[in-house]
């Protein structure tokens, strides 16, 4: 089932109840086609994937987590995983922790933006 969000506080008792499930946020607007278009897809991947957590933010609606998370288009997907926003080498960040007392850095956060089906679901099932 997705979730709507409207606040940070919100967000966080989400990321709370996510523990270390990866959680898929899609930032959208009811006026926007694309959006109406994925709407049916994600809530049916919410079904699909138990394991994750799905949300939705209104862009319109929660002015303060669009301007936070630096939304500049919908729809726009963001992925987290233990609060934080997933990266291409956050795993491996984790992993080498330890050992690079600075951290690795890492590339721009995983985001994209439009409704594509395929790269959503190809994401979620690498990020699981």
């Amino acid at each position: 089932m997705v979730q709507r969000i409207n606040t940070k506080r919100e967000l966080k008792e989400l990321f709370l109840a996510a523990e270390n499930r990866l959680v898929v946020i899609e930032f959208s607007a009811e006026w926007c086609d694309p959006c109406k278009t994925i709407a049916p897809v994600f809530q049916a991947m919410s079904l699909e994937y138990q394991n994750v957590m799905f949300a939705q933010v209104d862009v319109d609606s929660s002015k303060e987590l669009t301007e936070y998370y630096q939304i500049k288009a919908v729809p726009t997907f963001q992925m987290f995983k233990y609060t934080q926003k997933v990266t291409p080498f956050s795993r491996l960040k984790r992993t080498l922790w330890c050992c690079f007392r600075r951290g690795v850095k890492s590339k721009k956060i995983f985001e994209f933006q439009g409704a594509d089906v395929e790269t959503l679901e190809e994401k979620i099932q690498e990020l699981m």
